[in-house]
């Protein structure tokens, strides 16, 4: 089976995996961003005791937090060494979190319907199937249960703050992260949404102050953004 993935990706996270936890890295803003994409989920559906896919769970960030909160945690990737990274970060602070190499297409044919909650968070960008992704995660996720995502708006603002902006300007992130070409439209994602049998329910944006440089949730999908599905019974 073709993996959905670039071995060009695999190599950009590779290469800094060992720097996933630093607070002050690369990783800085998705440290940042954590906690509130914890609290937009939490808004849809319990987190404590939720059986819990995170597709392309890189160094385990988002993966970790979810486990803290109760909730039963797996996480995957194709990048081995993030999930090395992430393995070992979880025996340091004691969180129990299911790690395996995996793309998200195998794991649905193995335990379709099995999760409660699938998220797969900035992740959608980097692959060249993305709606395969989508329509893998429609599949892993129960009936009635909740589908979360975020990606990047493909306009002239949203290379303008994503790339130039973030990249280039303020550094926020390494440059070369993004390319333009896969980002992807709000309408484009709730398109593959619906063709895999999830029903969007809402749009979130995640917006940057320029003043105090902190990320905030607001109504703006511009730029970077959220969106919540169910699985339709």
């Amino acid at each position: 089976m073709n993996l959905n993935a670039e071995p060009a990706e695999l190599k950009k996270f590779a290469d800094v995996a060992h720097r996933w936890w630093d607070l002050d890295g690369e990783f800085k803003p998705l440290h940042d961003i954590n906690p509130l994409r914890m609290e937009w989920m939490a808004r849809h559906t319990a987190l404590r005791g939720a059986r819990i896919l995170d597709i392309g769970c890189g160094g385990g960030i988002l993966s970790e937090s979810m486990a803290a909160e109760g909730a039963q945690v797996t996480g995957i990737d194709l990048a081995d060494k993030a999930l090395k990274v992430a393995g070992l970060h979880a025996l340091q602070t004691g969180v129990a979190v299911d790690y395996r190499l995996v793309s998200a297409e195998q794991l649905a044919a193995e335990q379709p319907a099995h999760f409660d909650v699938v998220c797969c968070m900035e992740m959608l960008e980097h692959v060249p199937k993305p709606a395969s992704i989508v329509e893998a995660a429609a599949r892993l996720v129960r009936p009635g249960g909740w589908v979360f995502f975020s990606t990047i708006n493909r306009n002239a603002k949203a290379f303008a703050l994503a790339i130039l902006g973030a990249e280039y300007l303020l550094r926020l992130l390494p440059k070369g992260t993004h390319e333009y070409a896969k980002f992807i439209r709000p309408s484009e994602l709730a398109g593959w949404a619906r063709a895999a049998g999830l029903e969007p329910v809402e749009f979130k944006g995640l917006e940057f102050g320029l003043l105090d440089r902190r990320f905030r949730l607001g109504s703006d999908v511009d730029v970077n953004y959220f969106l919540a599905c169910r699985r339709l019974p």
